[in-house]
């Protein structure tokens, strides 16, 4: 039975979180923020900006033609699209009219978006470009739910379809009066069990499922962040990332609803310059663009003379320091502090320059980041703050927080968020910001959670610090034939460090031993054989040659030294391509698609493995690709 402290706690509690109803918080920044920048976004190759009040009065008028096109309460309306402020506006439209925002990435195929549509039955579809498009008229007269197709791009050109269209800029200008009463009074009704969205996961394994939030998890993600980070008005984050993920969107909304100015990147590839551009004082990123950075930097600094090799390595040094007296270590001496100075002066502002210049810190997710790798960022002086979380905990479960960060942590749990370790080591969480569940999937639901406890399928463990470490993706686990287990991520987080490889992925599954398919970064390697004098007339000749495999051969063995013996690659294939999302290999959030991978490389695979006897014999690492 509750007591009457508990239930005045929970009322207390319920009103803290009705206050942050996402619908509430961006009408309250409309209101005071008025006049300041909401929105920046690139069109014809220059950035323009969105005034708050510019973007009350579109997303108003946007709202009420969602109600001319007959979308009611917690109808689904589909978003099919690259990032743009359109992105946002319709995104904010239909949480005024309390519908349910169903992302598509824009790199999904047009099978992949029909079977959204359709399990999600959305009645709107927004598209972002003429790709996007054209996926659909592929599938429209299979997406019986569909009544309405609202075309982003000006540019587009339509086809003739039994369902209407138009273009976004006309339902904005709809004239739509007639339903000034009724949006109003559906904002006044929000409340916090409505359905906010349906996340489709990536699918690594299995069908996407929708994973169902609402605006109760959003205001807990809300409260929990606003309670750890200082962040608000005079900051300016930069959406490289797809607003259909989760962490993206989930990072946007929270930072339209404190007030900050949001730069929308529709083409990720650009991010670098964007970053020079719009000099964003936040970021969030995954484990590959942080990897990718430490990359490019180390191949500049070991073609470098030895005295500025030496003068590099001296600079990060001070920059450790600084990190670790930030984090709870010995405060700096003054000799430090002046010795801090000048590396910074010399090396680490210049380094920071290639963020932009005003970086305050980066949220990283979606995977474990290379310890190596996250130093070198603390060490520079950008602040990463490493966190764990999941579509069906509405992002966030952990994170870094400035003053307590560990390089070999996935950070601190949320306030209000429970972490206990079940059994094989699983990480189990509890909280306001887990889902309500998957769409239409009752047993998949049940499936996941234990006595209220969301089973995240990671395993870890929680240190005196109250730290939590992630070990190991228990579906992911390879298991070799000598019954050792491997970490794939592990391996191929730690062989990623090495500046010629762009990608990797490892095989050991039911293996004697592990392999791995390296896709080289070719920019780094072409200039390495420029260098060495090899002549080669393509890709495929270049990776074939006995002096590119013999070289790495050596960087593998130097980068996998931290490895046990068991974990390190003992033979791999050069491929002459990336791995790519349009081939199905890569998930939009840029995980490896390992199944098909494995499907698609089967005979390279194959050939790794028939050489076992020369592998043996200890004289090759490689298998010619």
């Amino acid at each position: 039975m509750c007591t009457l402290k508990n239930i005045s706690l929970e009322l207390v509690v319920e009103n803290s979180l009705s206050d942050l109803h996402l619908v509430k918080l961006i009408q309250s920044r409309i209101t005071d923020c008025a006049e300041k920048p909401a929105l920046s976004y690139k069109e014809k190759g220059n950035w323009q900006t969105m005034l708050w009040s510019e973007l009350g009065v579109q997303a108003s008028s946007l709202a009420k033609a969602l109600i001319k096109f007959d979308v009611n309460v917690q109808d689904k309306v589909a978003i099919f699209s690259q990032n743009s402020e359109k992105w946002v506006l319709a995104d904010l439209a239909a949480t005024q009219v309390r519908a349910v925002v169903v992302p598509i990435y824009p790199t999904n195929t047009d099978e992949q978006a029909a079977y959204i549509v359709n399990d999600s039955q959305a009645k709107v579809i927004f598209v972002g470009d003429q790709e996007q498009y054209d996926k659909l008229i592929k599938v429209v007269d299979n997406c019986a739910s569909l009544t309405q197709i609202v075309l982003m791009n000006p540019s587009i050109t339509t086809h003739d379809l039994s369902i209407s269209q138009c273009y976004f800029d006309e339902a904005v200008k709809l004239e739509s009066s007639a339903f000034n009463e009724q949006l109003e009074e559906r904002i006044e009704h929000a409340n916090l069990d409505d359905l906010l969205t349906l996340i489709y996961t990536s699918g690594t394994t299995g069908e996407p499922k929708g994973v169902m939030l609402d605006y109760r998890n959003f205001a807990s993600t809300t409260s929990q962040h606003a309670q750890v980070l200082d962040y608000g008005k005079t900051d300016r984050s930069l959406a490289f990332l797809p607003l259909s993920h989760v962490f993206e969107r989930g990072w946007t909304l929270y930072s339209l609803g404190q007030g900050a100015e949001v730069g929308l990147l529709d083409d990720p590839s650009q991010v670098q310059s964007a970053m020079a551009e719009f000099k964003p004082t936040v970021m969030c990123a995954v484990p590959r663009f942080y990897e990718k950075v430490y990359s490019a930097v180390a191949d500049k600094v070991s073609n470098a003379p030895a005295n500025k090799q030496r003068l590099f390595a001296w600079a990060l040094a001070q920059g450790n320091k600084r990190f670790v007296a930030e984090n709870g270590g010995k405060p700096l001496s003054l000799l430090s502090k002046l010795q801090l100075a000048l590396a910074d002066k010399l090396v680490l502002s210049k380094l920071r320059q290639v963020l932009g210049g005003n970086m305050r810190f980066m949220p990283c997710g979606g995977a474990k980041l290379d310890d190596v790798v996250h130093e070198f960022f603390q060490s520079i002086g950008i602040t990463l703050m490493c966190g764990y979380g999941l579509t069906e905990t509405t992002a966030t479960v952990t994170c870094g927080i400035p003053g307590a960060i560990s390089i070999k942590g996935n950070g601190g749990v949320l306030p209000q968020t429970q972490v206990k370790i079940g059994n094989n080591d699983e990480i189990l969480v509890k909280g306001d910001t887990v889902m309500k569940g998957y769409y239409n999937r009752p047993q998949d639901t049940a499936d996941v959670f234990e006595d209220g406890w969301f089973k995240t399928g990671d395993a870890g463990y929680l240190d005196e610090k109250g730290q939590l470490h992630i070990t190991d993706r228990l579906k992911e686990l390879m298991k070799t034939s000598n019954g050792k287990y491997i970490a794939p991520q592990r391996v191929e987080g730690m062989v990623g460090r090495e500046p010629l490889i762009e990608q990797v992925a490892i095989v050991a599954d039911a293996r004697n031993y592990v392999s791995a398919l390296i896709v080289p970064a070719f920019d780094s390697l072409e200039a390495w054989a420029k260098e060495k004098g090899i002549e080669y007339k393509d890709k495929l000749e270049l990776i074939q040659h006995s002096d590119v495999l013999e070289h790495f051969e050596r960087r593998l063995k130097e980068v996998q030294q931290e490895l046990a013996n068991f974990e390190q690659v003992k033979k791999f294939t050069l491929l002459p391509r990336e791995f790519c999302m349009t081939r199905g290999e890569l998930t939009p959030t840029l995980k490896l698609r390992r199944k098909v991978i494995n499907q698609r490389f089967a005979e390279e695979i194959d050939n790794m493995y028939a050489r076992a006897k020369q592998l043996v014999g200890g004289k090759s690492l490689s298998a010619r690709a």
